[in-house]
């Protein structure tokens, strides 16, 4: 582990106060309205206690919240969220106390500095899945290896945009010196570009989990020797013009009245004005800029603005060489969101060179 970077981990909570306690007999209706008044409820006996009631709360909040539109989804989420996390969970020597719970490797892992604390069962739910994945790997359409996301650092569910800069890397025949990868997340993008022959990617990311997850994932191998990290914005520390620009922003400008939920697909005003400006600077002359990006702000009616046509329009700065589009696959069946909007959906990829 980078020693030198913070993790960013769910904060564990200590509590000297007697907390209400909730088992198979309690109610469960004032156990909700505990909840409701900003009171913390702790998880007693078994780990299934703790998901019979965040069931029950989403069916509870489901009631309040239709689930039509986006916005009402986005609502909902919100409310949900400030509810369960005051459902807590007991953690004793780096194991979860209450009975058939899951093993999860990274309450050692990310706590060496305390063993007995507490945890809102959603946080340990995410532990838990983040575990799976790093400790099974997840298999990426676009890669021959599986990856090993770390905790904290958003992985990709759908690979439509993946496929897409794939397809793009195969026909690009420009210099391949060097790339920077804005965000570079899990550092699928920069893998790809590995792949196809770049000498070296540097990579910035403002999630501290981001660089000591790749980190750990490159150890000493050649990886190593091609991949330069730096926790940052934008282009962080790296001042030298390359060739080739990748930034793979959010897509969904931000919500202001939720606390930080999706912020890996959410947007803040100034992102794309700040990041032109920057990438204009960065970009050696003959260079080109690739934005993925998708038109789900627009087919969702979260914003009718579309930041690379803008800049396009009105930046002065860049370019269009080409856009390309890829349908997006309709989500699951299986999903209880409505998602309707999915068959309107297209990842996109902007190429853009300077004017």
């Amino acid at each position: 582990m980078n020693t030198a970077i913070k993790i960013s981990k769910p904060e564990p909570i200590v509590i000297q106060t007697p907390l209400e306690l909730f088992h198979r007999a309690t109610d469960i209706k004032r156990t909700i309205k505990t909840l409701e008044s900003g009171n913390p409820v702790l998880i007693t006996a078994f780990y299934s206690n703790g998901l019979v009631l965040l069931k029950e709360l989403k069916h509870y909040l489901q009631k309040k919240f239709p689930n039509d539109s986006f916005q009402e989804q986005r609502e909902f989420r919100a409310a949900y969220q400030k509810l369960s996390n005051l459902i807590l969970v007991e953690i004793v020597a780096h194991k979860l106390t209450v009975k058939k719970a899951p093993s999860i490797g990274w309450l050692e892992k990310l706590y060496p500095e305390i063993s007995d604390f507490l945890l809102p069962l959603p946080q340990v739910q995410g532990l838990n899945s983040a575990w799976q994945w790093y400790e099974n790997g997840i298999s990426v359409p676009v890669l021959r290896n599986k990856m090993h996301p770390y905790y904290g650092v958003y992985f990709p569910t759908r690979f439509d945009h993946l496929l897409l800069f794939d397809q793009w890397l195969k026909r690009y025949d420009g210099a391949k010196k060097s790339a920077i990868d804005i965000g570079i997340g899990s550092g699928i993008l920069t893998l790809q570009m590995i792949k196809y022959g770049f000498q070296n990617v540097f990579g910035t990311d403002t999630n501290p989990n981001a660089i000591v997850g790749l980190t750990e994932f490159m150890g000493t191998t050649k990886l190593s020797r091609k991949i330069t990290l730096d926790q940052g914005s934008l282009f962080g520390k790296f001042e030298k013009q390359t060739e080739l620009i990748i930034f793979n922003p959010p897509w969904l400008p931000q919500a202001h009245n939720l606390d930080r939920i999706d912020e890996a697909i959410n947007y803040p005003e100034n992102l794309f004005s700040d990041f032109f400006t920057a990438a204009k600077k960065q970009l050696l002359p003959q260079g080109k800029l690739v934005v993925l990006f998708s038109n789900l702000g627009q087919i969702t009616a979260a914003t009718k603005e579309h930041p690379v046509e803008m800049e396009l329009a009105d930046g002065g700065r860049f370019q269009l060489e080409k856009c390309y589009k890829k349908s997006v696959k309709v989500a699951s069946d299986k999903t209880r969101r409505t998602q309707h909007w999915r068959t309107l959906e297209e990842v996109e990829l902007w190429v853009l060179t300077h004017i």
